[in-house]
């Protein structure tokens, strides 16, 4: 099965038949929404789509459930997940309403649980390559199948928001030579790293966030072109779904093998079932 996690207004554009909706129970509260299950056009195959922020936009990127909704993906069987993210660009050229696919992230959050092992259980993943580059490379290769301008890497930072980013702070990531700046793909990429999901995102950019004449950024100007970004990841996110192996596998399906620092005899019996979907093969 494979995982979408992003805006309902992509979601409601897939061609899904037959739906119905998951009420996942986590040992991280609920997702943010009941995910929707469904076949996928003439495939045959299931997609698992979760509302990111919440069926209404009720979560911040701060608060939303994201252990929730990658554990619920993990429940439900998913193995590959594909997100989609607004955000900002800090690059002259890379105007809004253009698409990259990143393979770098720096992290700038400061108030979310970026694990599942954070009690009983500590797990020491790498994260060398934050996305999984054979999705990644999906991703791409679908947008130009479908005549989609994509950029192929790039450094995602992530921050806290919900505030968009002061002009000193643009200008430091700008210094350091990143790409996008955005909210929501950490912890969301640590997360499906650790439920050995592979995972990649394709981001459309929204705004030239601050640092380009001081200009404010504005939410009327993030939604329009968010809006007018829906069309493009649309037919990506189609085209790869329609083109993925039946049968793909990586090495982020084996993650957390040799990552395990608790021997398995002292890690709690509450732990274990807890987080059976996780490690039950390991433990």
């Amino acid at each position: 099965m494979l995982g979408f996690i992003g805006g309902s207004g992509i979601y409601e554009a897939l061609p899904l038949t037959n739906t119905r909706e998951e009420d996942v129970t986590t040992p991280f509260g609920d997702p943010s929404a009941p995910l929707t299950v469904g076949e996928f056009g003439d495939t045959g195959r299931e997609v698992a789509f979760v509302p990111r922020h919440g069926s209404h936009h009720q979560y911040s990127p701060t608060t939303l459930p994201y252990r929730a909704n990658v554990f619920a993906l993990k429940t439900l069987g998913v193995t590959h997940v594909v997100a989609s993210n607004a955000v900002g660009s800090l690059r002259e050229d890379l105007p809004p309403r253009t698409l990259v696919v990143p393979d770098q992230v720096y992290d700038r959050t400061k108030h979310r649980p970026l694990t599942f092992f954070d009690e009983g259980l500590v797990v020491h993943q790498p994260f060398a390559d934050p996305y999984c580059p054979e999705l990644s490379a999906h991703l791409v290769e679908s947008a130009r199948a479908v005549d989609e301008s994509v950029v192929d890497g790039g450094t995602y930072v992530c921050i806290e928001g919900p505030q968009f980013s002061a002009v000193a702070e643009s200008e430091f990531y700008r210094a350091q030579g990143w790409d996008v700046v955005g909210m929501t793909t950490i912890p969301e990429a640590k997360l499906a790293r650790e439920a050995e999901m592979a995972y990649a995102t394709v981001t459309g950019i929204t705004d030239y966030d601050v640092w380009k004449d001081e200009s404010q950024v504005t939410l009327g100007e993030v939604l329009e072109n968010a809006r007018a970004n829906e069309d493009a990841i649309k037919r990506t996110v189609e085209r790869a779904i329609e083109t993925l192996p039946a049968d793909h596998t990586c090495d982020c399906h084996t993650a957390l093998d040799g990552t395990i620092n608790t021997p398995a005899d002292v890690v709690p019996a509450d732990v274990t079932e807890r987080l059976a979907p996780l490690v039950g093969d390991y433990l």
